[in-house]
């Protein structure tokens, strides 16, 4: 039995958690297949839109040089990676129809991200993706 685990992945320290706790997840399945989610929004003037779009492309070229280590930790041992670098408004948004798309059994998602606004209890994308997962959802601290 395959077991498919999402990862949403910004950097942070709660997001290395996520990551860490796939292992616990996984481990008495005979195969593990993992999908790291990074989610960058567009930037730039929405005027130029051409702008936006070629920043947003730069910024994802750089997240995912950044995964391409976690990738080969966890290839090594015998997860099959899958990682992938998402361009939308709604990471929230994004990351659900990316576990729906790709039948995913579990979502891991740090408590809080990179971003600069802290909710009291969740972040706003994790808030988000908890409430309109169509899977079970573990968010780490």
């Amino acid at each position: 039995m395959t077991v498919k685990i999402l990862v949403a992945y910004d950097g942070s320290e709660w997001s290395r958690n996520a990551l860490r706790e796939v292992r616990n997840q996984a481990v008495h399945a005979s195969e593990k297949e993992v999908h790291i989610v990074q989610v960058t929004n567009s930037a730039g003037p929405v005027t130029y839109a051409a702008v936006s779009n070629e920043i947003s492309k730069e910024l994802a070229a750089k997240l995912e040089s950044e995964m391409e280590e976690i990738k080969k930790e966890l290839a090594e041992e015998e997860y099959q990676v899958v990682s992938k670098v998402l361009v939308g408004d709604h990471p929230g948004s994004s990351i659900c129809k990316y576990a729906e798309e790709n039948d995913m059994d579990l979502i891991i998602i740090g408590n809080r991200g990179i971003g600069s606004v802290k909710r009291l209890f969740l972040g706003s994308v994790s808030n988000n993706v908890v409430q309109n997962a169509t899977c079970p959802v573990l968010v780490m601290k």
